[in-house]
């Protein structure tokens, strides 16, 4: 980690350890002659590293916000970005690339957290901090910026069996995320700390790579096995298996849909909702925790501490536990789009309210 060479007072809010560190980047003075440029004040570079884009959220959402954060911290600050598109190989050779360039710091959504646990390791010998981002890494990170998991879990499974109503013979069919992601396995033990008990879950899939198409392929053979009348509600990881799991229920002629879950409140899912193929989506604040990451990534390419950045600690395989930011989800129909991703600013009524669906947004209330 390069170090800054004027020390600005660091508060507890976010914003505020925002503009100490802009502070603290404006200085140019005081190094010896043979110092780096990152020593010298002069141009940092922060490696952004997203998994897949098969998930709407990493390029429109996430990205943007990130580098926008990151420039707003630091103007003259490089941000290398790079998609693995879900291979783990690539992201794993992306990763070594930056970390020869000599980046001063790393924001990682990993694609299999433990397949990257190496490159980490490479990372934190090469002294370039890694911030793991949404969903925990493996290896010594120095920092980690997300949302509760199981709380996105347990929200899931309370509006799945809010959908379908009482009787303790529902049966669902539950689509789990990559089990090589961490995140996946807390969505998964949160929904089942709800739902366990309560449902009989007739056949459960973990879904490699998040893809929709095996999410389709899945739920074509839950459907074979169970019947058409034999699904009562559908557990859906996120909104890309939402959308596997109700072209296959189209296409296998089940009428009416049960109630799907999913999660990352992509436009796609919205507009399924308020047609009625959806039931809910969990909205995870995109901004805050782009921001989030981004002011912890500058401070660690900075050489400062993380500490007053952060809300809570987490513990991860390879690292004890590091400095966080925890976010709280929210579970999103068509009865609050209006007043979460609307008024965020997340996407206008116009883009969700295409003309097809202008019947449907009078009675949501959006226009």
């Amino acid at each position: 980690m390069k170090t800054c060479t004027r020390d600005a007072a660091m508060a507890v809010t976010v914003l505020s350890t925002a503009v100490a560190l802009a502070a603290c980047g404006s200085s140019n003075g005081g190094s010896s002659g043979d110092a780096s440029e990152s020593d010298r004040g002069g141009s940092l570079s922060i490696g952004l590293l997203l998994p897949d884009s098969t998930t709407a959220r990493w390029e429109t959402q996430d990205g943007p916000l990130l580098e926008a954060k990151i420039k707003e911290l630091c103007g003259d600050c490089a941000v290398e970005h790079a998609n693995a598109k879900g291979d783990v190989a690539l992201q794993q050779k992306q990763m070594d690339s930056m970390i020869t360039a000599g980046v001063d710091a790393l924001v990682l959504v990993a694609v299999d957290a433990r397949s990257l646990a190496a490159v980490v390791r490479s990372a934190d010998k090469a002294d370039i901090p890694v911030i793991a981002y949404d969903r925990l890494a493996e290896g010594p990170i120095s920092g980690y910026a997300s949302f509760d998991g199981e709380e996105v879990g347990r929200l899931q499974g309370r509006a799945l069996l809010k959908a379908m109503g009482g009787g303790a013979d529902r049966q669902i069919v539950m689509m789990n995320g990559d089990p090589s992601d961490p995140n996946a396995v807390s969505f998964k033990k949160g929904a089942l700390f709800v739902l366990e008990g309560r449902v009989k879950i007739g056949k459960e899939y973990d879904t490699l790579q998040w893809r929709p198409e095996n999410a389709h392929m899945n739920m074509s053979g839950a459907i074979a096995a169970l019947g058409v009348g034999g699904i009562d509600g559908v557990y859906a990881a996120n909104d890309g298996l939402a959308a596997g799991s109700i072209s296959a229920l189209k296409s296998n002629k089940v009428d009416p849909l049960p109630p799907v879950t999913g999660q990352d409140a992509e436009l796609g899912a919205l507009q399924r909702i308020l047609r009625g193929d959806q039931y809910m989506t969990v909205y995870k604040p995109f901004a805050p925790e782009a921001s989030a990451a981004a002011t912890m990534a500058v401070a660690a390419a900075r050489g400062e501490s993380l500490e007053r950045l952060a809300t809570d600690k987490v513990s991860t395989r390879g690292a004890n536990a590091v400095p966080a930011v925890m976010l709280t989800p929210v579970s999103v129909t068509a009865d609050n789009i209006k007043d979460t991703l609307v008024k965020d600013g997340v996407y206008t009524v116009e883009q969700i309210c295409t003309p097809e669906l202008k019947a449907v947004c009078v009675e949501a209330g959006l226009t």
